[in-house]
């Protein structure tokens, strides 16, 4: 049975998608597809970013997370950087979360 889940993409992630090249996008697009029809689809990750997972377009991966009713994208970028990226995201999250 096929479940509606709703895409939830940061404003960033968004913008810096519509900048990225149309082969990319189009890569991504297909992706997203996929996650949400399979969101464990995309290998679990471990340590600081437990609970995320990453998805493997090429040379490039897409972090996201998902429960029952959604998927949230976290980051999109080159594999080279993205595992350092995302843990600064995770980190500037929590800290504007904590009083």
């Amino acid at each position: 049975m096929a479940m509606n889940r709703k895409l939830r993409v940061p404003v960033e992630v968004a913008e810096l998608l519509q900048r990225s090249h149309p082969q990319l996008k189009a890569k991504v697009k297909a992706a997203l597809q996929e996650i949400l029809k399979n969101p464990a689809c995309g290998k679990a990750l471990k340590d600081e970013l437990e609970g995320l997972r990453s998805y493997r377009i090429k040379r490039s991966r897409i972090i996201y997370r998902s429960d029952v009713a959604s998927v949230e994208i976290v980051a999109v970028g080159p594999r080279s950087t993205i595992y350092e990226e995302t843990f600064r995201i995770i980190s500037r999250k929590e800290k504007e979360v904590k009083p």
